[in-house]
């Protein structure tokens, strides 16, 4: 059951990456924000992708980017790594066919905790293929979404 807290915590981490996002999109073209993560009430983490990968460089200039940020929170800069975080319908599109893990603020069959395969993605939701048979989650109920790293199988 989510806490007061916790909702307090998500839609600050929502505001935060509304904000984030096109700020840092637009002053660094070709870098692709791809979620901000609240990890405490003081600290975030920004995933960036770029074509020509993310190095230390990028990162440090993301983070100078965020200086206003830097008095209220430890900022950490990351590449995606193996287990990309999925926010946009977009990102979901692209793994269609892989494993992700979804987890979701209301109750799917019982459950908030998924693991399992991209069937399809729309705008407005995507569909999962789970031990108990497909479901289609809206993405606004999706708090966080990751690739599963299945190392060489793909």
């Amino acid at each position: 059951m989510r806490t007061a807290n916790d909702t307090s915590l998500l839609r600050r981490e929502r505001e935060l990456e509304r904000a984030i996002v096109p700020a840092v999109e637009a002053a660094l073209p070709g870098v692709e924000v791809l979620a901000v993560e609240l990890v405490s009430p003081s600290r975030f983490c920004i995933y960036v992708d770029h074509p020509a990968g993310v190095d230390h460089a990028l990162c440090e200039r993301v983070t100078y980017l965020l200086d206003d940020y830097r008095s209220d929170y430890t900022i950490d800069v990351s590449s995606p790594g193996p287990e990309r975080p999925l926010r946009t319908p977009a990102h979901y599109r692209a793994v269609v066919g892989r494993r992700v893990q979804v987890k979701t603020d209301a109750e799917f069959d019982g459950r908030r905790k998924f693991r399992a395969e991209v069937c399809s993605a729309d705008d407005a939701a995507v569909t999962l293929e789970t031990t108990a048979g497909t479901l289609q989650i809206p993405y606004e109920e999706i708090v966080r979404g990751n690739l599963i790293d299945e190392g060489d199988a793909t």
